[in-house]
């Protein structure tokens, strides 16, 4: 018995659908025929404003910018000790005992000092709460000034 209401259902639904499909047909609309093409009238000559003198380009190139920040006398030569001085700084802020060394400790003492600082309890490992304090602190950025 369910069979026999589901198929007289099943037979509606589909009469339905054809019906709907049949009236819902879009005819075609008569278009009216486009109007002629007017002629163009003669185009106006368009008066330009001079433009104003463009800024000079720096005449220097990237590399010779470059070179030059380098070379730190002017002299028109780079020295191995005027390319290798920028690190220096930078080693020595590193070579914590000062002995011209630079051991992996030295090397790494940011990152040993983080782990130091997040291993609250001393026991030498971190637990997911005390990693999750090294993570690297993100700068606001700033407010839009805009309006």
């Amino acid at each position: 018995m369910p069979r026999f209401f589901a198929g007289v259902a099943s037979c509606l639904l589909l009469l339905t659908g054809a019906f709907l499909l049949w009236q819902g047909r879009a005819q075609q609309p008569s278009l009216a025929a486009p109007p002629p093409p007017r002629l163009a009238a003669a185009p106006m000559p368009m008066t330009l404003s001079p433009i104003p003198q463009a800024p000079s380009a720096d005449p220097k190139s990237k590399e010779q910018k470059r070179f030059a920040r380098a070379d730190k006398d002017e002299n028109g030569r780079i020295t191995l000790a005027e390319l290798v001085e920028p690190r220096r700084k930078a080693y020595a802020k590193l070579d914590l005992n000062q002995d011209g060394k630079l051991t992996f400790e030295e090397w790494a003492v940011r990152t040993i000092d983080k782990f130091e600082d997040a291993d609250a309890d001393k026991s030498k490992w971190l637990t997911p709460a005390e990693y999750a304090t090294t993570a690297p602190k993100r700068k606001a950025k700033p407010a839009c000034s805009c309006g």
